[in-house]
C-alpha cells in the first residue's frame, strides 16, 4: 500500500490508508488507545478500537515513536467535529501500528514550559514542538517570500563567499581562520563588498547567507553567526530609493506570511503587522530632539540610538502613524563603514538609515560611495589601507553606477514578527558565547 500523507486523509473518507510518521499525542482509555499523528503536512486523530489486532501494541507505542499506521479513514460524529483544527471532521480507525524506530529516554514533555537553555540543550527534541515548529515555518515563508519579491523586481540572487581575505566592516571583530601556505583567512561579517562588485554585472543583486561576528555579547538580540539576508541595486538617486524597495519588500513579506503562516501566527499569539504605504521617515537628529521634547531625556549629542531609544521611537510610530516601523537616517560619517555616502548637503552625516521594527533595528541600508577616489578617501578616512581592497576597488576602476543597498538579519526579524523575546528562539542551533553544539546544563554526562 502507497503512504497517504496526512493532509490528503479527507480525500480517502471510508477507505484503508497507510500513513508514516510520529506519534505526537497518546491517550491510553482503557479499552481504547488514542493517538494524534503529524508528518510534514500535518496532524491527524487516529483510535485503537478493543476488538482491533492492534490493540496490544498501540498500548505499548509512545509518544515520539516513528511509526507506520493502517487504517480506515471514517468521518467523525456530527458532535465529535472539531472545525477548528486540520482534519477534525475525520478520525482514522487503527488496524495495525508498525513501530518504525521507538524513542528512549524522553527528557519531557514536548509542550512542557522550558527555559531557554534547557530548550536549547535539547533542541534536536524541542524542535519538533507545534510552537518551535511553527516559528521555523513562519522563518521558511519569510526567505520564500523575500526570493520571490525580489526575483520580480529585477533582482538576481548569487551565493557570496564565506572565507574572506579582509573584513569589509573594518571592524576587527572577526574570527580569523588558517588558510593554506601559512595565509590567514576571515569569516565574512556581511557579504558587502562582493554585493558591490555584482552591481557592475547585474546591476540589482541579492544574497541570503550566513555571516559571523566575533564580539563578546551577551544579550536577547546578538548572535555569533546569523543569516543575513542582502541586497544591493544601481542606478540610484540617493538612500530613499532603497528605502521606498524596502518598503515594497516589507509589504510584500507581510501580505505573503497573512497567507501561508494564519495558523502559525495564532498558536504563537502573534499578529501580522501591516505595512504602511510610506513608513515614517526621520534623521537621527531629529529623532533625538524629538526624544528629548517628549521624554525629556537628553540624547542630542550622541552618535547613535540606544536600545531603549529605538523602543521609544518604534511606540512613538505606532502611536502617531498606526505604524509597527520607523526609518532613521543620516547616521554620522563616524558611525557608518568606510564605503558610506556622506550627504554633500549635510556634511559629516551620512545617506543611511536603519529600519526599526517593534521596539529593535532590523536593517541598516544606505548609498554606498561608487566613484573611486571618493571611495579611497573614505578608506584613509578610517584608518585602512586601500592596497588590502585591490580585488574590491577594480570595480570602482571599471565604473560603478550610483548604487546602495540594505543587509537584514533573519532571525531577528522572525522573532520580532513572532513577539520572541530572545533571538536565539528564532535560531536553528545558535551559537554565541558559550554555546556551539554542547549541553550547559547537561556538561559532561554521558548518552544513554
Amino acid at each position: 500500500m502507497e503512504r497517504t500523507l496526512i493532509a490528503e486523509l479527507g480525500k480517502k473518507v471510508g477507505e484503508k490508508a497507510l500513513i508514516e510518521g510520529w506519534v505526537s499525542v497518546r491517550r491510553d482509555q482503557g479499552k481504547m488507545v488514542f493517538f494524534d499523528f503529524r508528518d510534514r503536512s500535518g496532524i491527524a486523530q487516529g483510535v485503537t478500537l478493543p476488538q482491533s489486532e492492534a490493540i496490544g501494541t498501540a498500548k505499548e507505542t509512545a509518544r515520539e515513536a516513528v511509526v507506520a499506521v493502517v487504517g480506515t479513514v471514517n468521518k467523525r460524529p456530527e458532535k465529535n467535529v472539531n472545525p477548528n483544527m486540520q482534519n477534525g471532521d475525520i478520525e482514522l480507525e487503527i488496524h495495525s501500528i508498525e513501530a518504525l524506530a521507538a524513542p528512549r529516554d524522553l527528557p519531557f514533555d514536548l509542550d512542557a514550559e522550558l527555559n531557554i537553555d534547557t530548550y536549547l540543550d535539547f533542541l534536536p527534541y524541542t524542535l519538533r514542538a507545534d510552537k518551535a515548529r511553527a516559528v521555523f515555518k513562519v522563518q521558511a515563508e519569510i526567505t520564500k517570500a523575500y526570493r520571490a519579491f525580489l526575483g520580480s523586481d529585477g533582482f538576481t540572487e548569487f551565493q557570496a563567499p564565506k572565507l574572506i581575505g579582509d573584513d569589509a566592516e573594518g571592524s576587527g571583530e572577526v574570527f580569523e581562520v588558517a588558510y593554506l601556505y601559512g595565509k590567514t583567512a576571515h569569516l565574512a561579517t556581511s557579504p558587502q563588498l562582493y554585493k558591490q562588485i555584482m552591481v557592475g554585472v547585474f546591476e540589482r543583486v541579492f544574497a541570503i547567507g550566513n555571516v559571523f561576528r566575533a564580539e563578546k555579547h551577551s544579550t536577547t538580540r546578538h548572535l555569533n553567526e546569523y543569516t543575513s539576508m542582502d541586497a544591493e541595486l544601481g542606478f540610484i538617486r540617493d538612500h530613499t530609493d532603497i528605502m521606498a524597495v524596502e518598503t515594497r519588500l516589507m509589504k510584500a513579506i507581510c501580505e505573503h506570511l497573512e497567507k501561508t503562516c494564519t495558523a502559525e501566527f495564532a498558536l504563537l499569539k502573534a499578529e501580522v503587522p501591516v505595512v504602511p504605504e510610506t513608513i515614517p521617515s526621520m534623521k537621527l537628529r531629529e529623532a533625538q530632539e524629538l526624544i528629548f521634547k517628549e521624554t525629556g531625556k537628553d540624547k542630542r549629542t550622541e552618535p547613535d540610538l540606544e536600545p531603549e531609544d529605538e523602543r521609544w521611537l518604534c511606540e512613538w510610530a505606532k502611536r502617531t502613524h498606526n505604524s509597527d516601523f520607523v526609518f532613521v537616517t543620516h547616521y554620522p560619517v563616524s558611525k557608518r563603514p568606510f564605503y558610506t555616502y556622506e550627504d554633500e548637503s549635510d556634511k559629516g552625516f551620512t545617506k543611511s538609515f536603519d529600519l526599526l521594527f517593534r521596539g529593535v533595528e532590523i536593517t541598516t541600508g544606505g548609498q554606498r560611495r561608487h566613484d573611486y577616489d571618493n571611495l579611497i578617501e573614505g578608506m584613509k578616512m578610517k584608518g585602512l589601507v586601500p592596497e588590502n581592497f585591490s580585488f574590491y576597488l577594480q570595480a570602482f576602476k571599471y565604473g560603478m553606477p550610483p548604487h546602495g543597498g540594505w543587509g537584514m538579519g533573519l532571525e531577528r526579524l522572525t522573532a520580532k514578527f513572532l513577539g520572541l523575546h530572545n533571538v536565539k528562539e528564532a535560531t536553528l542551533f545558535p551559537r554565541d558565547i558559550n554555546r556551539i553544539d554542547v549541553r550547559l546544563t547537561a556538561e559532561g554526562e554521558e548518552t544513554k
